[in-house]
């Protein structure tokens, strides 16, 4: 399996995230669509972004009962994306049933990954704030053994859980992390974070990168800084 930079364009319309994408003239970056723009401007916006030959993360997180998100997961792979995912404490069967609503008649479908922690979460919020009392990483290699059960390709985790992960699931199973930034960058709300250079070593297969690319003066130049750190 290749590695690849997914661009985390969380703009709030289609102007700014197609004029962003318009700076790409050379290259047609992975890109990931959040809540933010899609809820603004709904699926059109993802057919859009594909036509223009860009791979596409829906990163929408689902999380409801399983027959709402079978055929919730059905709708949305209509859209041809390649990568979705869903949360994954809303159990196996959850995840079971998103495999259902993604699966075409062919047998194709697209990649799908459970979140198992968000990199703003820390321990300490983890047992405060939800009542989860074992070690973050504990819960993590759990929720992404759980995934695996389900049959999902893989789970979004922290960079600095990559390694762990894929121990537990073994080496073809997916991650897919966010919290990376550049090492003379800004951290924000991440709080699980590490370098494009050192979540390749730890065992990253994609990473996620929002701001340090699109707050940049140079997105361009930015996004092949990751792309040289992270995949050489």
């Amino acid at each position: 399996m290749g590695k690849d930079v997914i661009i985390a364009c969380d703009f709030n319309s289609k102007n700014e995230v197609l004029n962003f994408l318009d700076k790409f003239t050379e290259e047609k970056p992975f890109v990931k669509i959040g809540m933010e723009l899609f809820y603004s401007e709904g699926p059109d916006i993802v057919k859009e972004i594909k036509k223009r030959g860009h791979k596409i993360f829906l990163d929408l997180k689902l999380c409801d009962i399983p027959n709402t998100v079978k055929k919730s997961m059905k709708v949305l792979t209509e859209l041809n994306v390649d990568m979705l995912n869903l949360h994954a404490f809303g159990t196996i069967a959850m995840m079971e049933a998103a495999i259902e609503g993604i699966t075409h008649e062919d047998g194709t479908r697209p990649i799908l990954i459970a979140v198992t922690l968000l990199t703003s979460t820390s321990e300490e919020r983890m047992k405060r704030d939800l009542l989860i009392n074992e070690m973050l990483p504990d819960v993590v290699l759990h929720y992404a053994n759980n995934a695996k059960i389900a049959g999902l390709d893989g789970v979004v985790c922290s960079p600095l859980e990559a390694g762990l992960v894929k121990e537990r699931c073994g080496k073809d199973f997916i991650t897919v992390t966010p919290g990376v930034r550049f090492a003379d960058g800004k951290l924000g709300d991440q709080v699980r974070v590490t370098t494009p250079q050192r979540a390749k070593e730890l065992g990253s297969d994609y990473i996620v990168v929002g701001r340090p690319i699109t707050e940049s003066e140079d997105p361009v130049e930015a996004y092949r800084r990751c792309v040289r750190e992270f995949i050489g």
